[in-house]
């Protein structure tokens, strides 16, 4: 609920209240009055004063000003100055934010966006009756971040196919995970799944046909990573693709191969 006020006029303090009453389509009962300027009858009616009232009123605030409100408070207390364009989607709210100091809102890696986004998403939806996803960008680096990971999953594939040895990218949130699974689901010679807990989970590229079926990040969350390695009839590829699969599980392991971007 948001608190509310409008400043009316008239000849009396009642007359005012009426009129007030009948722009906000409200009752008496709905609203508080203030009297500003009382009014004043001059002499023979000459020179006669009108009353000023305020009234005080509650709005239900709507799901885009509950976004507005909180996001332009929390780049306050940032001390960053952003313009936002909101768009509501009926199942979703887009919040595009523009500033000077693009870095200031975007992070490393996306990580104040991420933070921004995700309190947003609570504040909005805590006691609400239906969920709303609130998506937000600033400077248009979703996107670009998206065809980095996906230019990333191809590198990633073709060195795979190159080396046969997987490879463990750095670790990504949720969101990025999902992005390179989906760039190589329909991949014929490789595979991904995930591996390690947040916040240092990470996609492993493997050899092995994925038959547009790659390994989400959900379905292999508790999967080990051993019981997915591709067999083929010869046993020195079999014994190959163990010992990459095990340098992936080991940190210090010599043979672990990592994409850095």
């Amino acid at each position: 609920m948001m608190l509310k006020s409008i400043e009316v006029s008239g000849r009396t303090e009642d007359e005012a209240i009426e009129s007030a009453l009948e722009q906000l389509g409200l009752t008496r009962d709905d609203v508080s009055v203030e009297i500003l300027e009382q009014a004043k009858s001059g002499f023979l009616g000459l020179k006669s004063t009108p009353a000023l009232i305020k009234v005080i009123y509650e709005e239900n605030e709507g799901r885009t000003d509950k976004v507005e409100s909180f996001i332009s408070g929390l780049l306050e207390r940032m001390d960053v100055q952003a313009s936002m364009e909101i768009t509501d989607n009926e199942d979703s709210i887009s919040v595009v934010l523009t500033g000077k100091e693009p870095g200031a809102l975007i992070g490393r890696r996306g990580e104040t966006l991420d933070a921004i986004q995700h309190l947003t998403n609570y504040v909005v939806n805590k006691g609400a009756t239906g969920r709303v996803r609130i998506n937000l960008d600033a400077e248009n680096y979703r996107q670009r971040r998206n065809e980095t990971l996906e230019s990333l999953a191809a590198r990633t594939a073709s060195k795979v196919m190159k080396y046969r040895r997987n490879m463990t990218l750095d670790p990504m949130n949720a969101y990025e995970r999902h992005i390179v699974h989906s760039a190589l689901q329909e991949h014929e010679s490789v595979s991904t799944y995930s591996v390690g807990s947040e916040p240092n989970r990470r996609v492993v590229v493997t050899l092995g046909q994925s038959g547009g079926n790659s390994s989400s990040d959900n379905n292999s969350r508790n999967r080990s990573p051993r019981s997915s390695s591709p067999r083929n009839s010869s046993s020195r590829d079999s014994a190959q693709t163990e010992s990459t699969y095990d340098s992936a599980e080991s940190p210090t392991s010599q043979t672990s191969y990592r994409e850095w971007r």
